[in-house]
């Protein structure tokens, strides 16, 4: 298992478990209450062992794995390490809004290509994409912006909306 509450620990990501370059939308997985109960505890701690799950919702640790191996699969959730940018090395990140021209899912597909992406999210509103970066510094961010993203063929103009201090960030908004 992976997870934990600390910036620095693992987390539990609800998603379809692909990475961001080739998520697709996907109709919705039910999930009965002991599903629930398992994703809300690996969400709350990553790390919990098999042995512990069972204990909080009746089933045996077989059944437990069986149920969180298949919750993977189906890409119900991913259970990865989140680590705290500032603490290994990146002290700049920053959101950046684009306005494009043209086939928005090629340029998202580009953009994705691009390691230090951590999001990359066709939106509706004064952009047309939002992305977010992990840099070194502040020359990273610029070398990034002035010849990977603003080459893009489509990328018609971005803004840059640097982070000061990063206050809230969870992965524990449960399930429906």
């Amino acid at each position: 298992m992976a997870g934990g509450n600390s910036s620095s620990g693992a987390r539990l990501h609800l998603g379809n478990g692909s990475s961001p370059g080739t998520r697709k939308a996907r109709a919705a997985v039910p999930l009965d209450d002991v599903s629930r109960q398992l994703v809300e505890a690996l969400q709350h701690d990553g790390r919990r062992s098999y042995a512990a799950l069972a204990q909080d919702v009746g089933l045996s640790e077989a059944a437990v794995r069986q149920r969180v191996k298949r919750l993977l699969d189906e890409g119900v959730m991913q259970i990865v390490a989140v680590t705290d940018p500032m603490t290994v090395g990146f002290s700049r990140q920053a959101m950046v809004g684009i306005k494009a021209q043209g086939d928005l899912r090629a340029i998202a597909e580009q953009l994705s290509n691009l390691a230090e992406l951590e999001y990359v999210v066709l939106c509706a509103g004064s952009f047309d994409l939002l992305i977010e970066l992990v840099c070194e510094d502040d020359e990273h961010l610029l070398r990034l912006l002035d010849e990977s993203i603003r080459t893009i063929e489509g990328v018609r103009d971005t803004e840059t909306f640097v982070y000061l201090r990063l206050v809230k960030q969870t992965y524990a908004w449960g399930t429906r």
